[in-house]
């Protein structure tokens, strides 16, 4: 009875102890995220209901920012900008799960070689890439326009033209992370029992069936995935605008700037061009708010797609 009453004793302080050494070690990842993640986000919230003033120092305005955000023309704009950057980007998603099921197909050599070769733009630094298109898409010498000139078509001025603009910047962004969205299908692929294959194959079904009733459900929790980050990704573009477009006066010298301005390059300009920071903090939270409803709809939607085995 000794015995049985002394385990039972030392049982919770051997769960306490174990409890204790599993909190020191998250501790440190613990206060990271609580030191560059969680409190930026307080501040920058708190910072929202204040005015700036132009040597510094903040005064408490209350919903001032938010009601002058609503009634602002200039973010609406910037908000239905880069909701539709990031609906057309999401084109990308199915052009990686059909090149990764070209990459997959069995017996096809040089498979490393093709990997790199989409993974490139991912490992390159956003402002390259920004540049190396900016370039291409110059309406006086850029190669795109070269390029149609030897089939007798005159292109436009891609990045100024208000037409074509948004087009142009959604196959920058695709075009830059369709390598990273590609190897993550790939290992999705992999990751399928080939048992199903054959079952599929000694029933009837071609490749094209068993991509459509095989390879695309199980792949459905990758997709998932893909989708939730791609989406977190577009709604804070920034890299490729700024650099594309430049910033201030330069900037809106371009007849296409309004069609290309998204949120977070907004919240650039009030906060540190024209140093109007309580606002630009009120123009942030409200973007913080846009990503996590659209999140919080993803979750709920997945539930009529996403089939987990």
């Amino acid at each position: 009875m000794t015995t049985a009453r002394a385990a039972h004793a030392a049982k919770p302080r051997g769960h306490r102890s174990q409890a204790l050494w599993g909190y020191a070690f998250i501790a440190p990842t613990g206060l990271g995220l609580a030191i560059f993640n969680l409190w930026p986000v307080l501040q920058t919230a708190y910072f929202s209901f204040t005015e700036w003033g132009a040597f510094g120092g903040h005064t408490w305005t209350g919903l001032d920012n938010y009601t002058r955000l609503f009634a602002d023309p200039e973010v609406g704009q910037a908000m239905l900008n880069t909701l539709m950057y990031t609906a057309l980007g999401l084109i990308g998603i199915p052009l990686a799960i059909v090149f990764a099921a070209l990459i997959n197909r069995p017996g096809l050599r040089g498979v490393s070689v093709y990997r790199t070769a989409f993974f490139l733009p991912v490992v390159t630094m956003p402002v390259a890439v920004a540049m190396l298109w900016r370039w291409l898409y110059n309406g006086d010498y850029g190669l795109v326009n070269q390029a149609l000139s030897v089939v007798g078509v005159d292109g436009p001025n891609w990045i100024a033209d208000p037409a074509t603009a948004m087009y142009a910047l959604v196959v920058v962004g695709i075009w830059s992370s369709i390598g990273y969205n590609l190897i993550i299908f790939l290992a999705g692929m992999q990751a399928i029992p080939k048992e199903l294959y054959e079952a599929a194959a000694m029933d009837g079904a071609g490749r094209v069936r068993q991509f459509f009733t095989i390879t695309l459900p199980m792949l459905s929790p990758t997709a998932f995935f893909i989708s939730i980050i791609s989406v977190i990704g577009s709604l804070q573009l920034f890299d490729l605008v700024f650099v594309m477009t430049g910033s201030g006066q330069a900037a809106r010298a371009n007849p296409a700037y309004s069609r290309l301005q998204t949120v977070v390059q907004l919240f650039y300009e009030r906060a540190f061009v024209t140093n109007d920071r309580g606002y630009a903090a009120a123009i942030v939270i409200a973007l913080l708010v846009l990503i996590a409803a659209l999140t919080i709809v993803q979750f709920r939607l997945q539930r009529r797609w996403v089939h987990y085995v």
